[in-house]
């Protein structure tokens, strides 16, 4: 008869095993999580992972009761689970395997990240669009959320909701004089236009006559809060500023608006493409961690 201490060992490794094999498999979907930029691709790739998921806590719960049936089924799912999916990623598939042969899965991972929603894409959008109306002397005020969330009161006017995807075309149509939401500011929010026509609150700060109303509009949000950024053109010079923490950096040149929203707006961007839920819960995160902050008692230092 083997001694006691042998089941134990025979145990712990069972579950140590089956530990490491539900590691490496949330390792490596992860890592094809971060190797799939486009939007339409990552939510289908989610979907299918969350319904193997489902279909494998199933299939245990099911053979841990002694079913029989139930878990000939689920089995027999998940076989079609992956079957569907090789036939949804036929294209995506044939390419790894072509980049796979040739040695270069490295380049095919980088060329899978450099989509219309990638960082650098989105940034580039915003910048030929500012350039574009700079030219044309067309006045523009845009909102770019680096981080955190707004607070309800931080806009005089929160805007119409867009919720559309970025482009040069899209933003310099909403700052034409002729339509209805020209006067206000643009939100964005990771790589989408989350709102049109939004008011921004004035600073109070005494500025020099030679800026405007949009000036004073964007100093008074970055004002209010931290986690943006917000670019103004001028509709009289059409010089380009971008404002930071209450402080207006002017005028700019194209290469030098692109250098700072990359330095700043970036991580935001490759947040919202990566995990767009998890950009929402951190920026919620923030704002209720800030207000947990306003609740607590000042301290003796700041009392002084």
């Amino acid at each position: 008869m083997p001694p006691s201490g042998s089941a134990d060992t025979t145990s712990f490794a069972v579950w140590f095993f089956f530990a490491l094999d539900i590691g490496l498999v949330t390792i490596l979907a992860f890592l094809l999580l971060l190797a799939i930029g486009e939007r339409s691709t990552l939510w289908i790739v989610r979907g299918l992972l969350l319904m193997l998921v489902l279909l494998l806590l199933g299939f245990i719960g099911s053979n841990f009761l002694g079913l029989t049936i139930l878990p000939f089924v689920l089995e027999k799912a998940i076989v079609g689970l992956t079957v569907a999916a090789a036939l949804i990623f036929q294209a995506e598939l044939r390419q790894f395997l072509e980049f796979l042969g040739r040695g270069e899965l490295w380049q095919w991972m980088q060329a899978s990240r450099r989509t219309p929603t990638g960082a650098s894409d989105v940034i580039g959008e915003i910048v030929d669009a500012v350039k574009d109306l700079s030219q044309n002397r067309i006045g523009a005020l845009i909102v770019v959320e680096t981080g955190g969330a707004f607070e309800p009161h931080a806009f005089s006017d929160p805007g119409v909701p867009l919720n559309a995807e970025i482009s040069t075309e899209l933003l310099q149509t909403i700052f034409q004089t002729t339509t209805l939401l020209h006067d206000g500011a643009v939100l964005i929010r990771g790589s989408r236009i989350a709102a049109a026509g939004v008011i921004l609150p004035i600073t109070e700060k005494v500025l020099s006559r030679q800026l405007g109303t949009r000036h004073r509009a964007a100093i008074g949000i970055t004002e209010r809060s931290a986690n943006c950024l917000c670019i103004v053109v001028s509709e009289e010079t059409g010089s380009i500023s971008l404002a930071e923490r209450g402080n207006l950096n002017r005028p700019l040149t194209r290469g030098k608006l692109e250098e700072l929203l990359a330095l700043r707006f970036t991580p935001a961007v490759e947040l919202e493409s990566v995990a767009p839920g998890l950009g929402r819960l951190s920026r919620q995160g923030q704002a209720l961690l800030e207000r947990l902050l306003r609740l607590l008692p000042p301290t003796s230092h700041e009392k002084k």
